[in-house]
């Protein structure tokens, strides 16, 4: 597991090829944009995507997929709602016993599949794993203390992965739950942009703190109706991601969330942006999913209400304040 392929150009893609270069892999990252494969060669650094961090020169960028694609490893960091594009071009390339890594987070629409479905039906037959976790990019890329889940079915594969990426400064902790680590990063995308509304309209901290509580339920309701494992969530990839996307603003959603809240819109926030916010595209996809489930996530609901249905945010607010009492487990 010496040769490290990214796909994807982005700020996690980049942040990724970091960990690799440090631990002592060769990372060659495939990016579509001419100008970041450019500056990452020329200048060591992702002007567009991650502008601040200096690149180690061992970490080299290509837009030639088949040539990323040449790899022990893929570490597939592409937007979730452009997986299935891209790893269907990858079929093609891919060696056979070449590993990939899911490192986005989402919940494809229309199929409501989580991303380990996708390459199961793209590409069938290669060996898969999941990282996930609380993982600001700037953050791993600068090398500040991070640690992840690193969910993978074969459990010696997963210690291979572990010791391949693994550092002081970049910690995996196995988990063979792949279901329960991608349920926990898509869904908290969407909560951290309700937890973005609640601060742009100053409802106070500890409103934030009872919708990032009660999400983390609904987190787990879905998950374990999915198959996944409660105590995941309770772990890196649930809790964990949770706490840091739903309590920071250098989280693209809670930043995207806290724009709605002081009356911007979607569009503008959208159109000033050159970063996904996974959360937008997610939302509708896991209201969707959980309402065909019967798994109840009245939060999720609401923050799809306010996205894609033409819902205000104070009748969103107002609706889940004006819940039924109930009980809390």
């Amino acid at each position: 597991m010496d040769r490290f392929g990214i796909i994807g150009g982005g700020a996690w893609g980049t942040a990724l090829a970091t960990v690799a270069a440090r631990a002592g892999r060769y990372p060659l990252l495939w990016a579509m944009e001419p100008e970041v494969v450019d500056s990452i060669n020329a200048r060591h650094v992702n002007d567009v995507y991650l502008p601040d961090v200096e690149l180690d020169e061992d970490i080299r960028a290509t837009g030639n997929l088949a040539e990323a694609t040449d790899a022990d490893v893929l570490l597939l960091t592409t937007p979730a709602q452009h997986l299935r594009a891209v790893s269907t071009q990858l079929a093609a390339h891919i060696s056979p016993g070449t590993i990939l890594v899911v490192c986005s987070k989402g919940i494809e629409q229309g199929t409501h599949a989580v991303m380990t479905e996708v390459l199961a039906e793209t590409v069938p037959d290669a060996p898969v794993a999941v990282i996930s976790g609380p993982t600001f990019a700037r953050e791993v890329a600068l090398g500040l203390p991070t640690a992840v889940t690193l969910a993978c079915a074969d459990h010696d594969l997963g210690i291979a992965l572990a010791r391949a990426i693994g550092q002081p400064m970049f910690r995996p902790y196995l988990s063979d739950d792949l279901i329960g680590a991608q349920i926990g990063g898509a869904v908290k995308n969407v909560l951290a942009i309700a937890c973005g509304i609640i601060e742009g309209r100053e409802l106070g901290e500890n409103a934030r703190a009872a919708l990032t509580t009660r999400g983390a339920a609904e987190i787990a309701r879905l998950g374990v109706r999915r198959g996944g494992r409660a105590e995941t969530f309770m772990g890196l990839a649930g809790f964990g991601d949770l706490i840091l996307t739903c309590s920071s603003m250098q989280s693209r959603n809670m930043s995207l969330g806290a724009a709605l809240g002081q009356g911007e819109t979607l569009a503008d926030i959208l159109a000033n942006r050159n970063s996904v916010s996974e959360g937008v595209y997610t939302a509708s996809a896991v209201a969707e999913h959980a309402r065909a489930l019967e798994v109840d996530m009245p939060i999720v609901d609401a923050v799809d209400g306010v996205l894609n249905k033409g819902l205000e945010i104070d009748d969103a607010i107002g609706g889940l304040l004006s819940r039924a009492f109930t009980t809390e487990y």
